[in-house]
C-alpha cells in the first residue's frame, strides 16, 4: 500500500468516526529537517565544535588536492 493510499483510507476512517482528519503525508518533512539541523547544531555547540560549516569544511578537506615535496 502506498502512502497516498494509507492517507486516504486513514481519511476515510476518520470521516466516519467523527475524528480530525491525519495531515496530508510530506505537510511536516521541513520542520522535521530543520529542529534535526538544529538538534545537530545545539550538540556541536555543547561538544565545542563549530556549529555551521562542518560538512563544507570537511568535504573541501577531503577534495583538496595533495602537495607532494
Amino acid at each position: 500500500m502506498s502512502v497516498t493510499q494509507q492517507y486516504l483510507l486513514d481519511s476515510h476512517r476518520a470521516r466516519l468516526h467523527d475524528q480530525p482528519e491525519p495531515p496530508a503525508p510530506g505537510r511536516h518533512d521541513l520542520a522535521s529537517l530543520r529542529s534535526l539541523r538544529d538538534y545537530r547544531r545545539f550538540r556541536a555547540v555543547i561538544a565545542e565544535r563549530p556549529a555551521r560549516g562542518r560538512l563544507r569544511h570537511a568535504l573541501a578537506r577531503r577534495l583538496r588536492p595533495r602537495v607532494l615535496g
